[in-house]
């Protein structure tokens, strides 16, 4: 069976000082990951993140060790500015969520979430 993607949202934030905009898709796929299975994707500035059993399961391990509910993914997040990034995080609980805070330098911070297909 090969791996079908549909669009869940695709979203833009834009910035004012410059007329830029930094846009977010969400995509829902049926197979991700060593295992092959139902998964989400979220892309962003050229970047891939995938919410895939394996690296949520090691997520959520590394957030329980820092007793957080909400794990921020540095290494997969743009916080190069303090007043614009795009911040993506692993969110805790049942079901697990995805989540994504964007900020340009004239708009507040927004934020989606997703819920994940699976649990760990």
């Amino acid at each position: 069976m090969a791996n079908e993607k549909s669009v869940i949202e695709e979203w833009s934030v834009k910035d004012l000082e410059d007329g830029s905009s930094l846009t977010i898709t969400a995509m829902s796929c049926t197979e991700l990951g060593n295992q092959s299975r139902p998964g989400i994707q979220v892309y962003y500035m050229g970047n891939i993140i995938n919410y895939e059993p394996l690296i949520v399961e090691r997520w959520a391990y590394q957030a329980a060790k820092k007793g957080v509910d909400e794990y921020l993914l540095e290494d997969q997040s743009w916080m190069v500015h303090q007043d614009q990034f795009v911040k993506n995080y692993l969110v805790l609980g049942s079901p697990l969520k995805a989540k994504v805070e964007v900020k340009t330098r004239s708009s507040k911070v927004i934020t989606r979430e997703y819920a994940l297909p699976f649990e760990v």
